[in-house]
């Protein structure tokens, strides 16, 4: 614990800095001394006075459970580990520090001794209880701490192979595949140190020191080895933390990394990283969304798409990994659809097998686009028709869109060179005319463009987005201003994956889904102050998944 001086140092700090203006201009407020190793339980140095030094604690464990849900075809699931976040009890610095106003009732059944109820539908927030308010005067131990063990919130692992298993056993079919290849996927948006800061507006309800870097990324870290996955697909990953601190990191643990940092003079990007053991790495393209001579493409988004060949005894087709933040703007949904069209017209070309079929296809990021909304729609279905579409609605981040501009017809200029079917153009014989796309066009009349929106993968979500029997909608980002769903995992399925869409045409080459991480409803997560908190140092959940490719 840091001396009493010292706790007194920084909420004089606190008190000076609280401002948005003036957090944006003290930076160096929530700067951190030297990491000084890659590892997650390496301690650190503290420079001086002004960089107080945190106390690392793990931030994730995992402990057995039963998910007590059931899948579509009703078959139990395994007890498998889950994952715990914790709440935070850092002493806070004065009442401004206090936590929003939605935990206000929580806090007062607490206050007042009256038991909370716990009761839930489903069971991963089973164990969930209202912490009690911690003193603001009073420091509170380690040993406190743990011996209080309140406000823990489980997420479980929900499995879905026993109805695989059984549903082999039932048909008996001697010509399934008998050779299988498994692996996870995490995808995460980590909190880029910059961002936090220049947009400390959303972050007025977390306890300051949990802002430090230094004390973020171990968390972060911890988290990651702790999950264990295959496949990493990171979101705001500061370019210069990533070569410090995340990239040595990871490879420590037997990841390969591979980096593409926003255009211009962005600070930040996507990074997927896999297991030296399980994958080859068979072709790297970064993506950038910024065209100089586009104006709707004014924006410096990017994706990465890489192609890995899983080590396997036997040949299996290699597996197509793509990485995306689309923009934030809730207004220009205009550019993140062509953001988002520029992406599969990369994963098509990486993608496509000699008899133009896709390789099986795995789809992460923060797309900033809510469940429902039409980009989301269009992901997961293939197509959208957006004639009378305004640009506000598009993403469906807001409730009353401000964006009442109608969409143009199409969206982007031909000189992009990627038709409404999200590939580059070719001179392809068009259906309407019998010419090329060329022809068509010299003829003043493109007869290739209409109001649909196509693309040719078959696409699902990990996630159904709402709390089983309750209706209630899961949520991956959480912070001052808003708790919803904006980061997915989509994955092209196998024609006998439990998700698939029936009468859908799946690929041949497609995924079975074996299990997921379980996401949290805003409710939830405000019982442990939200997000960033003491043991979850993103404002956004990690999503992870594990798939079966059948070779």
């Amino acid at each position: 614990m840091l001396p009493r001086h010292l706790h007194r140092l920084g909420r004089d700090w606190v008190a000076r800095a609280e401002h948005p203006k003036s957090l944006r201009m003290n930076r160096h407020f929530f700067r951190s001394p030297w990491w000084t190793g890659h590892h997650p339980r390496t301690p650190y140095t503290p420079g001086n006075a002004w960089h107080p030094p945190v106390e690392w604690r793990p931030h994730h464990f995992f402990v057995p459970s039963r998910a007590q849900y059931q899948n579509p075809s009703c078959v139990p699931w395994n007890p498998r580990p889950s994952a715990w976040l914790h709440t935070s009890h850092l002493n806070m610095a004065s009442k401004a520090d206090e936590p929003l106003p939605k935990r206000v009732k929580s806090t007062e059944e607490s206050r007042h001794g009256r038991k909370v109820s716990s009761k839930r539908s489903y069971s991963p927030t089973k164990d969930f209880r209202v912490p009690p308010i911690p003193d603001p005067s009073a420091p509170v131990t380690d040993s406190e701490e743990d011996a209080d063990g309140k406000g823990n919130i489980r997420r479980g692992w929900e499995d879905f192979s026993q109805y695989y298993t059984a549903r082999a056993r039932d048909e008996n079919d001697s010509r399934r595949c008998t050779e299988s290849f498994d692996f996870t996927v995490l995808s995460y948006n980590i909190l880029s140190q910059d961002l936090l800061e220049d947009n400390a507006h959303l972050y007025s309800h977390c306890r300051r020191p949990l802002l430090f870097w230094s004390y973020r990324l171990p968390n972060i870290l911890n988290e990651i080895e702790e999950m264990d996955a295959d496949i990493l697909c990171l979101q705001e990953v500061q370019e210069d933390h990533y070569r410090t601190q995340i990239k040595p990191s990871l490879e420590a643990l037997g990841y390969h990394c591979e980096y593409k940092t926003r255009t211009g003079s962005k600070p930040d990007g996507c990074a997927i990283c896999f297991k030296s053991s399980k994958f080859i790495l068979a072709l790297t393209k970064p993506v950038e969304y910024y065209r100089r001579n586009i104006a709707l493409l004014d924006r410096d988004n990017i994706g990465l798409v890489l192609l890995l060949q899983p080590r396997t005894e036997i040949e299996a087709p290699t597996i197509c990994v793509a990485n995306t933040h689309l923009l934030y703007n809730p207004k220009r949904g205009d550019i993140k659809l062509t953001q988002l069209a520029i992406l599969l017209a990369e994963i098509s070309g990486a993608a496509r097998l000699k008899d133009m079929s896709y390789c099986p296809i795995v789809l992460c990021g923060d797309f900033n686009s809510v469940p429902g909304s039409p980009l989301h729609r269009f992901i997961r279905d293939g197509m959208l028709n957006y004639a009378g579409l305004s640009v506000g609605r598009v993403s469906g981040q807001e409730k009353y869109p401000t964006g009442k501009r109608i969409l143009s017809i199409p969206i982007w200029p031909k000189s992009l060179g990627i038709s409404q079917n999200c590939v580059y153009e070719t001179k392809e014989i068009t259906e309407e005319s019998g010419g090329t796309i060329e022809e068509a066009a010299e003829d003043g009349i493109d007869k290739s463009v209409d109001s649909s929106l196509q693309h040719r993968f078959s696409l699902s979500s990990v996630y159904s987005h709402y709390i089983p029997g309750s209706g209630v909608p899961e949520v991956t980002t959480c912070h001052s201003r808003s708790a919803i769903t904006v980061d997915y995992i989509f994955y092209s399925s196998a024609k006998d994956d439990i998700f698939a869409d029936p009468g859908s045409d799946v690929s041949c080459n497609g995924l079975k889904l074996l299990g997921r991480l379980s996401l949290l409803t805003e409710k939830d997560l405000w019982s442990v102050n939200g997000l960033p908190n003491k043991n979850n140092s993103s404002d956004h959940l990690s999503l992870l998944a594990k798939f079966r490719l059948e070779i």
